[in-house]
């Protein structure tokens, strides 16, 4: 379940990183069982992000088992989109 403390976390460690592509690979390597993608940020540019990380964006998804979609609603998250400017 993704927590204040879990953004936090994933704040420091995505925003930290040298390139969007080390960040992705830092927290799947820290939470292998969260999905991480990366995605191009024309792609996200209607949705709100669950953290602004400078030039970095997080976003917050869920699934269905078939079809994926941007929530604001942490407790349903099971995985992090990843955006760069």
């Amino acid at each position: 379940m993704v927590t204040p403390e879990y953004l936090r976390n994933a704040s420091e460690v995505i925003g930290a990183a040298p390139s969007l592509r080390d960040a992705a690979a830092l927290w799947r390597a820290r939470d292998p069982a969260m999905r991480v993608v990366l995605v191009d940020a024309m792609d996200m540019r209607d949705e709100t992000p669950a953290l602004k990380l400078g030039s970095r964006n997080v976003y917050l998804a869920s699934s269905n088992g078939h079809c994926w979609s941007v929530t604001d609603r942490a407790d349903e998250a099971t995985a992090l989109i990843l955006t760069q400017n």
